[in-house]
């Protein structure tokens, strides 16, 4: 072992694993800090007159960068085709979204934010905004900037190719 107390290799920089901030709590943590983003975020979206699912949140802010189909959608949504139907029907009776013949494909639809679709997403655009801003509250710029780095390469290590 390397005696110089600055080195990466010091009895006090190692974590054991199993241990509190070790490797083997990482799922964990990722789950506790999605769930607390989905509560944050709804308790966000209910004080803002907004009685919108994360899942609905997410489909907003899918079709606020354009246009799609609804399997488009229920991925973006983590969402069955069965249930993305549901969630379209629901927002549809609002007013917030409108189904439109695909003019290459008549036998899909896109699917379109409507004018009240767009001024609530505006809306609630900044519910999610404030909500992101309280989960990187007091870290720097280049801190967060290399925890996105980072969880995209976690990311992308587990969903392109290898050995799954």
């Amino acid at each position: 072992m390397n005696s110089n107390p600055d080195s990466a290799d010091s009895a006090a920089d190692t974590v054991p694993f199993g241990a509190k901030g070790s490797v083997s709590n990482l799922g964990l943590l990722f789950t506790q800090i999605r769930d607390a983003l989905r509560a944050r975020l709804k308790a966000e979206l209910a004080l803002a007159g907004h009685d919108l699912s994360f899942s609905q949140y997410v489909t907003l802010k899918k079709l606020a960068s354009g246009i799609a189909n609804a399997s488009e959608l229920a991925r973006s949504a983590d969402l069955n085709p069965g249930a993305m139907t549901r969630l379209l029907d629901a927002l549809a009776k609002r007013d917030l979204i409108t189904r439109v013949a695909d003019p290459d494909d008549r036998r899909m639809l896109q699917i379109h934010l409507t004018d009240v679709g767009l001024a609530t997403w505006r809306d609630i655009d900044t519910c999610g905004k404030r909500v992101l801003e309280r989960a990187l509250q007091g870290m720097e710029e280049g801190e967060r900037a290399t925890l996105v780095r980072l969880l995209e390469h976690a990311r992308d290590n587990l969903t392109t190719g290898g050995d799954a």
